[in-house]
């Protein structure tokens, strides 16, 4: 994979992002859909040093509005494929569309990719993942060898129960997807970062760079963000806030915050002031 720009803060020097073994210097993964043009995706991918990237298998497969070309137009020595299973319905749609994501990894140059973000999704109106459903696919597709990234939502329980199945990461929502409501799960988003022992990634309902920077504060291990930038006035620019609000976050959670108090407390000694 070739160099992306390394954070520059000290603490952060060597925080690499691992995955199924895989070493990432960024900790931002971005999406290709909804974009106004394959332009704008191309020049935010590259203003977000992001080197993860999901490709919706059946939109691509289909050349569904928007993903005509988009295989050519990204840069498969640079950036990761995250083939994702978006528009599964049941665990045994997911599991087959994940094999299928497989082809085009490979299709791409990427001969020994077996990451595949597990979507489950029969609710058409709210687009909540299906924990049972995303449980079974998980469980398949880890004894299948994939490197298996499910969207889950904000479940301490379930996520333990996909990491013990074998899953590389976890991907609670924030919000539903596309929402743009921010973090509305937080108490259960910082259970599942305080018992897991695989990467959490914050994925959904991110909706401006001060969201991302509190899930990194939290201790989020990394954030999927589309909507958000694809849907922006510039999305390009939205890609590079994005991405320095992620970085931030990250270096304040390293930094560590000052104690919440109930009073205020003087940055200034009391000692040696006038008249004392």
């Amino acid at each position: 994979m070739a160099h992306v720009s390394a954070v520059s803060a000290a603490p952060q020097r060597d925080d690499a992002l691992v995955i199924g073994g895989r070493r990432f210097r960024s900790r931002l993964m971005t999406g290709t859909g909804k974009y106004p043009s394959l332009q704008a995706m191309q020049a935010s991918l590259e203003t977000s040093g992001c080197e993860i990237v999901t490709v919706a298998v059946r939109r691509v497969q289909s050349q569904a509005a928007g993903h005509e070309g988009l295989m050519e137009a990204i840069d498969w020595q640079r950036i990761w494929m995250l083939p994702n299973t978006a528009g599964c319905a049941t665990a045994e749609e997911a599991i087959r569309v994940a094999r299928l994501g497989r082809e085009l990894a490979k299709l791409a140059g990427q001969e020994d990719n077996t990451f595949v973000k597990l979507e489950v999704i029969p609710d058409s109106k709210h687009l909540l993942p299906d924990p049972i459903g995303t449980l079974e696919a998980a469980e398949q597709l880890v004894k299948e060898g994939f490197t298996v990234l499910p969207y889950i939502n904000a479940d301490p329980l379930l996520a333990k129960r996909l990491e013990d199945a074998g899953c590389a990461t976890v991907m609670p929502l924030g919000s539903p997807i596309g929402s743009g409501q921010g973090i509305r799960n937080a108490a259960n988003i910082a259970l599942i970062i305080e018992n897991a022992t695989v990467p959490v990634v914050v994925d959904a309902g991110l909706g401006v760079p001060s969201e991302a920077a509190q899930a990194m504060e939290m201790g989020a291990d990394a954030l999927l963000i589309n909507s958000a930038i694809a849907l922006a006035g510039d999305p390009a620019a939205m890609a590079k806030a994005m991405a320095l609000a992620c970085e931030a976050g990250r270096t304040a959670f390293h930094a560590g915050r000052l104690p919440v108090r109930g009073e205020a407390n003087p940055s200034s000694p009391l000692a040696g002031r006038v008249g004392t």
